[in-house]
């Protein structure tokens, strides 16, 4: 203002170019921006009144037309003053009102950070803590103000301090936030693993405060993850020292995916998944319906057990069981569970009881010849000389024996040490079949060794009474001989029975020999029980029951 009223007495006083009051415009302009209105009015009127004095002195205009200009000045310097502090008005009302905005939303980011369920922190970009929220000190077992001002390595494990290293001088050059999971030390020297996360706040300058600092705790998660990483491996370790494999079939696509020891189980490579019918080529065809079938009405959960055999590509025959369960996935049909090679164990089986069988087998060969001594004695003290002829005497007894060897010799060569009802009585039988002088009808019922031995020597003994005295030894003679079960269910007694049709040479021989007591006259007959006999001129017949305990044990 000064500088105007000079610049103006200066152009009165050496009679230069009248400017019409308008050289103290800029200076109102000036004075209105700086200062309120009624500092901006009063200046106004200040200059218009110097400048009128300072014409009037200089008399280079009228006084009227002097006025009119000074007045013209106040008016507009008035209206300057009341333009820029209406506008100022207006500024100030918006700033407040922005200001009021930033001050919510930091006292709203203030309220997050302090209440936050994770640890909140601040720091240089040197990594000093300028501010920490609750959370933050209380994960790591510190006052909030003891953290501030301490070396954000100084709270990371030793063993993870080169990966802080490495993610703030990433921050500082590749990208503006990185995160990792680190080990932190609290303190009582016990660790929690947290996962950090540092970015910068600002992306231009870089301030004091440059970083913001995020942690949070995932010791559980890790200590879950642990436990089942470990279990994991338990787990893949048993199956391997198992040799078991891990498969699972997905019927709509048509795939099997498996692990790698299912794939070595059936002599394929490794591999994620494979087309379901590339199996098809090693597969035995008869398995095959076992395996590529998808199950039908599917019960979550249903067991799924089945054992197919394949053929390698080294020519090998596996066995292999697959045991799982079937399952509905979304409307897929699928089957998950584990695979074991049954070779092994299957030979091992076969193996056993082969020898079982065979140790069986020895052992009634063994009973059978301990017993077949004390029957040949029997035989030999119950058979006498009839009538003091030796030569008869020694025929007979050789007859008997040789009965014996062929019962035994038929139940050596059968299998399990037994034989069937129908082979012994066939075998005595045989010369009289082919013609039709002798009939046999019944099932075909097993009896064991012990058994067997005394059946057949009630056969022979029949067999050598109808060729002495009976219709064997009678051209137009006929033997039937039929058994079955007296109740026609297995398990009950068997019923057996020998008859004759023709004419007897001889009369029954009534003294209690050896063939009595073998065919049981009493009742008793070397096995079974209920022995009968009916003879008559024209015919015999013998009947005897058996339990099915004593034929088969």
């Amino acid at each position: 203002m000064v500088a105007t009223l000079l610049f103006e007495f200066g152009i009165s006083h050496a009679g230069g170019t009248d400017l019409a009051f308008l050289e103290f415009v800029p200076a109102i302009v000036v004075i209105a921006f700086l200062e309120d209105r009624r500092i901006a009015a009063a200046a106004t009127l200040l200059l218009a009144a110097a400048g009128l004095g300072a014409r009037l002195i200089m008399k280079h205009q009228p006084l009227a037309d002097e006025l009119a200009r000074a007045i013209l000045l106040v008016l507009s310097g008035g209206m300057i003053a009341m333009l820029f502090d209406r506008s100022r008005q207006g500024l100030r009302a918006a700033m407040d009102v922005k200001l009021a905005a930033v001050e919510a939303a930091e006292s709203r980011y203030r309220r997050a950070f302090e209440r936050a369920a994770l640890g909140f922190a601040t720091a240089s970009d040197r990594g000093v803590l300028l501010g920490v929220n609750k959370r933050l000190g209380v994960l790591l077992g510190y006052g909030q103000d003891d953290l501030v001002g301490k070396r954000l390595d100084e709270l990371v494990h030793q063993d993870d301090r080169a990966l802080l290293e490495n993610s703030l001088n990433a921050l500082r050059s590749q990208a503006p936030w990185f995160g990792s999971e680190i080990r932190l030390t609290r303190s009582d020297g016990s660790t929690l693993w947290a996962s950090v996360t540092l970015s910068l706040s600002a992306s231009d300058a870089i301030p004091a405060d440059s970083l913001f600092v995020v942690v949070d705790d995932i010791t559980e998660r890790r200590a879950a993850e642990e436990a089942l990483r470990a279990q994991n491996e338990w787990l893949d370790l048993a199956l391997s020292a198992g040799r078991l494999g891990t498969w699972r079939i997905e019927y709509d696509k048509s795939v099997i995916a498996g692990s790698r020891q299912f794939w070595d189980i059936l002599g394929l490579s490794p591999a994620a998944s494979r087309p379901l019918s590339d199996l098809s080529s090693i597969v035995h065809p008869a398995d095959w319906g076992k395996l590529a079938s998808p199950p039908g009405k599917v019960r979550p959960g249903a067991n799924y057990d089945v054992e197919i055999r394949i053929k390698r590509g080294d020519g090998q025959v596996r066995w292999v069981a697959l045991r799982g369960r079937e399952e509905d996935q979304g409307g897929r049909d699928q089957r998950i569970g584990i695979a074991a090679d049954l070779t092994e164990r299957r030979q091992t089986t076969l193996l056993r009881a082969a020898v079982r069988r065979q140790e069986k087998l020895m052992q009634e060969q063994r009973h059978r010849f301990s017993n077949l001594f004390p029957v040949i004695t029997a035989i030999v003290k119950m058979l006498g000389a009839p009538d003091g002829d030796v030569d008869k005497f020694k025929a007979t007894l050789i007859d008997r024996i040789r009965a014996l060897e062929a019962t035994h010799l038929l139940l050596t060569n059968s299998a399990g040490g037994s034989s069937t009802i129908r082979d012994l009585v066939g075998q005595e039988l045989r010369p009289f079949l082919p013609g039709g002088k002798a009939t046999i009808t019944g099932a075909d019922i097993k009896i064991s060794g012990g058994a067997a031995e005394s059946f057949a020597m009630i056969i022979h003994e029949l067999t050598t009474n109808s060729v002495k005295h009976g219709v064997l030894g009678d051209p137009a003679g006929a033997v039937e001989v039929r058994w079955d079960f007296n109740s026609g269910e297995t398990g009950a007694d068997i019923v057996f029975e020998w008859i004759e049709t023709g004419r007897r040479r001889a009369a029954p021989i009534t003294r209690q020999g050896f063939g009595s007591m073998v065919l049981g006259v009493d009742g008793t007959p070397l096995v079974g029980h209920s022995s009968q006999f009916q003879v008559r001129e024209d015919g015999f017949r013998y009947s005897l029951r058996m339990s099915s305990k004593e034929v088969q044990a």
